[in-house]
């Protein structure tokens, strides 16, 4: 490649050229389809030849629909991503033991392909241990009842099978020929997964059990490196890496392996009852830009995408359906604005810095103050990694200033310039001289995500009934059908047996639940004894999980909700014999922690009455009759090919009733738009939309405090930082996927536990209707345009470095109008701009011809822009909010 015009601004210069490496770069990787091996150094992946500075996307596939996997595959590439990485869940692979199933959401091979014909590489963390907030940690349930089996040590049982499951991957992938060498988009493979957080319980046996892993990976002839996270201890062949908030200071075992980061947790996951995560695109950018500062080489989001935990997939304890994570990508597949655009823009510039960072074998560190750092990766001959003239220079340099004070902006000097650098922040110098990005400054823009609430549609299957209004959103009293689940053992599968069983051993986690029935005589002198005395008999159970619900002669007296907490329960019985029921809920298996095997659910422990004449009964010892699951999930109420149900027509005014079953049919709008069930007027339960399980379905509350009114990015991030949500319902909305709908006539079923209002379901549209962005003219170069350069033939002049504003809308939509534009002095933020003292009066009228009617546009930050300086001598901002709209339609709202 040559140059073919002078670069007009030498202010440019080394931006550009670094612009250059990139595009080799971007063009080498489109060609990988060709065999080409993986290695690595000390400092990085080797690619081809190359080493490699490298952004990985986490996207796990069974939280998507196959459906969904192109555009979550496109928008991570578009973001700047050059892997996708996700787990192998094992328990969906293989439900049943030598079972396989690769089909539908499981199947593996479609997923690796679709990112292979996007040109980016794959990451596969087989473990076969998950964590991941799924079930059982991704174990198949089945695993727990060979004999002799204990999980994740040097035992011989769980070794066979995990070594078989292992094998089957990494031999459907050879077969599909999707390694590096064969062609294939796979560079790097995961065994195990934090089992250094655990490795301790199992005293010298963990240790062998490491090293048993890695060996048995190894020997499957992959021809790719592995990794194991979390494992101070990984065998001197297999790469150890960090998974955590902040991974800037870590080392692997070894001098000879590089720093890879595979979970930079960019969010966090969310448990019933509890406020919603969020960490701030400022501090992970932060977090991010560190890492590769102090000599990081692969970075991995964790998640790039969440997505959602559907059917009964979500893990446990009480892991929500939701698995959001904040992500940059959201659980719709919408973009989360600014997240999204800030990363992009920091992969951007990451970029622009990879012939650097790769040419030097390690950084070269600068004390610049207090809490002040430069980190300057310099190469001082004429660079051979790829095939470009430089035009007579002889260096490569790119730097990182870094400010890690929590509160205070600093300037510094550096190389003979002044920079000034926010707190908590890193500035990325491309050439060691112009900044072109700092991870506290946004340029990207907001997106407000909208529910949309129009006139609904109705389906012709139940004939409508007058619409109502209730503050202002329309929802339709359409029919309603239901049945009621028998409060009782209800099977000839039941069975009875002395003493107490544990939950997992009885269910198999076919079901959710496991009825537990018993017969309590009471006499009349127990009834006297109580009355006389003013006793209060309790039934009392040493500890149950996830949920209890105790019934006497049918009829509910309490709940009880918790991890292994203890049941101290009121009782009232009658003169003579009397049904106890009992029933336990799982709401997730557990997915974390050592001897996962013996963590079943239910009940544990002793279960006695206490307050009889005679004394405590202990009722461990008595004979129960179990019963699995719910006679409407065995009959299959949910599907559409069922008619095992006695189904009768609901009244508007019926009163709430505990585990019933209801059904309708709803339509939905034409488009791209993700759908979403509200369902904040339902208790408990599970739903199913044409017999595909959505989920479970909560409204628990989260605490009213916690909550900060203004999120401070600056200073270390926890989970408990930043959260939203406080005093609200944890989940009210439910993705349903676009793939799994019809046009109209969709079948809606929903199991209720605790007593709800189905009238007041709506279906609603998921979009992001609202956008903003505010950049000021000392913001940077729009990145991208420094990225994209082809200075061939192109000249690049200074007016490039004009900051830009550039706002666009997603899936389609285009910017239908302006709702404020103010150029000069702006006050407020995104849905609550206003006017400053400094205004330029064309600011709407430019912006609306710039945009309005397009599905992007870009905007100078400049007074000749907008027919001159409104103020001289004050630095002058564009704050911008604008209204997306569908080309076809403004919006919808159904109610079922």
């Amino acid at each position: 490649m040559n140059n073919k015009k002078m670069l007009t601004s030498n202010s440019t210069i080394g931006i550009v050229l670094f612009a250059c490496f990139c595009f080799v770069t971007v063009t080498e990787a489109e060609e990988y389809f060709k065999p080409f091996n993986v290695s690595y150094d000390h400092r990085a992946l080797i690619i081809d030849g190359h080493r490699r500075i490298l952004i990985s996307a986490g996207i796990h596939y069974p939280r998507a629909t196959p459906e969904m996997w192109p555009d979550l595959i496109a928008k991570s590439k578009e973001g700047g991503a050059d892997v996708i990485e996700t787990y192998v869940f094992w328990n969906g692979h293989e439900p049943a033991r030598g079972q396989y199933n690769f089909e539908g959401r499981y199947d593996l091979v479609k997923f690796a392909k679709l990112v292979a014909s996007k040109g980016l590489y794959f990451f596969l963390r087989i473990g076969p241990y998950a964590c991941a907030e799924w079930n059982f940690g991704g174990f198949p349930v089945w695993l727990r009842d060979i004999p002799g089996i204990v999980f994740r040590t040097d035992n011989e049982p769980f070794k066979v099978e995990m070594e078989q499951f292992v094998s089957k991957v990494v031999n459907i992938m050879r077969d599909e020929k999707l390694f590096s060498w064969q062609g294939g988009p796979i560079i790097l493979l995961q065994i195990e997964n934090e089992y250094g957080n655990i490795e301790g319980s199992f005293g010298k046996a963990g240790k062998e059990y490491t090293k048993w892993a890695a060996g048995m990976a190894l020997s499957l002839g992959a021809g790719v490196p592995w990794v194991m996270c979390k494992q101070t201890d990984a065998p001197y062949d297999i790469i150890d890496t960090c998974n955590a908030y902040y991974c800037d200071g870590f080392k692997p075992n070894s001098p000879h392996k590089p720093i890879m980061w595979t979970e930079n947790w960019d969010g966090w996951y969310t448990q019933w009852g509890e406020r919603l995560p969020h960490r701030p695109v400022e501090d992970l950018a932060f977090a991010v830009a560190r890492f590769f500062q102090r000599g990081g080489s692969f970075q991995n989001y964790y998640m790039f995408f969440g997505g959602t935990n559907f059917g009964r997939t979500a893990g446990g304890p009480l892991q929500i359906t939701s698995y959001d994570y904040d992500a940059p990508i959201d659980e719709y597949g919408l973009l989360s604005e600014p997240k999204w655009g800030h990363l992009k823009d920091l992969h951007a510039a990451l970029k622009l810095c990879e012939p650097a960072l790769v040419a030097a074998d390690s950084p070269t560190y600068i004390k610049l103050g207090p809490k002040q750092e430069a980190h300057v990766y310099q190469l001082d001959v004429r660079p051979k990694l790829v095939n470009l003239s430089l035009s007579g220079f002889s260096s490569i340099c790119s730097a990182f200033l870094a400010n890690i004070d929590e509160k205070k902006t600093a300037t510094v000097t550096f190389q003979g310039r002044t920079y000034t650098l926010p707190p908590w922040s890193v500035s990325i110098l491309p050439d060691c001289r112009n900044t072109v990005y700092n991870t506290a400054k946004i340029g990207a823009q907001t997106s407000v995500k909208l529910l949309d609430f129009d006139l609904p549609l109705v389906s012709s299957l139940f004939p409508s009934q007058k619409l109502i209004n209730q503050d202002g959103i329309f929802r339709s009293s359409s029919s309603w059908v239901t049945a009621k689940e028998p409060i009782r053992v209800w099977s000839n599968s039941s069975f009875t047996v002395q003493g107490i069983l544990e939950h997992l051993n009885v269910t198999k986690d076919q079901s959710d639940y496991l009825w537990y029935s018993t017969r309590i005589y009471v006499s009349d002198s127990d009834i006297l004894f109580w009355k006389e005395n003013d006793v209060t008999p309790k039934l009392t159970i040493d500890g149950i999980r996830d949920i209890l619900r105790v019934f006497i002669n049918g009829q509910l007296i309490g709940n009880t909700v918790g991890h292994w907490v203890k049941v101290v329960q009121t009782v009232q019985f009658a003169p003579g014999y009397n049904d106890l029921t009992l029933l336990s809920q799982t709401v997730g298996l557990q997915n974390y922690g050592a001897f996962l095997e013996k963590d079943g659910g239910g009940i544990r422990g002793t279960i006695k009455l206490t307050g009889f004449e005679n004394g405590d009964i202990d009722l461990s010892k008595s004979f129960w009759t179990y019963q699995v699951g719910l006679q409407g999930e065995f009959l299959e109420f949910y599907s559409e090919e069922n008619d095992n149900a006695e189904w009768v027509e609901l009244s508007p005014d019926a009163l709430p009733s505990i585990f019933t079953w209801y059904k309708t049919y709803f339509d939905v709008p034409d488009g791209t738009n993700p759908i979403a069930l509200d369902l904040q007027s339902m208790g408990k339960g599970q739903v199913w939309v044409n017999g595909n399980h959505i989920g479970r379905y909560w409204t628990q509350v989260s605490p009213k405090d916690g909550c900060e009114q203004f999120c401070d990015y600056r200073g270390a991030y926890s989970s408990d930082k930043c959260t939203t949500n406080c005093g609200k319902p944890t989940q009210t909305l439910y993705h349903v996927p676009r793939s799994w709908l019809r046009a109209s006539n969709n079948l809606l079923v929903i199991l209720e536990e605790t007593g709800g209002n189905p009238f007041a379901i709506s279906v609603k549209l998921h979009s992001a209707r609202t956008i903003c962005a505010q950049v000021s003219e000392l913001h940077y170069p729009p990145l991208q345009k420094l990225v994209n350069v082809d200075v061939i033939g192109q000249e690049v002049s200074v007016d490039n470095m004009i900051p830009e504003m550039h706002l666009w809308c997603q899936d389609g939509q285009i910017i239908s109008s302006i709702t404020f534009a103010g150029f000069g002095t702006p006050e407020g933020s995104c849905q609550n701009f206003s006017q400053g003292q400094c205004h330029a009066p064309s600011s709407m009228s430019t912006v609306s011809k710039a945009c309005q009617g397009k599905s992007s546009c870009s905007i100078k930050i400049s007074s000749s822009v907008f027919g001159g300086d409104p103020c001289e001598g004050v630095v002058k901002t564009l704050a911008v909010e604008a209204r997306c709209t569908s080309p076809s339609s403004d919006g919808f709202v159904s109610s079922v």
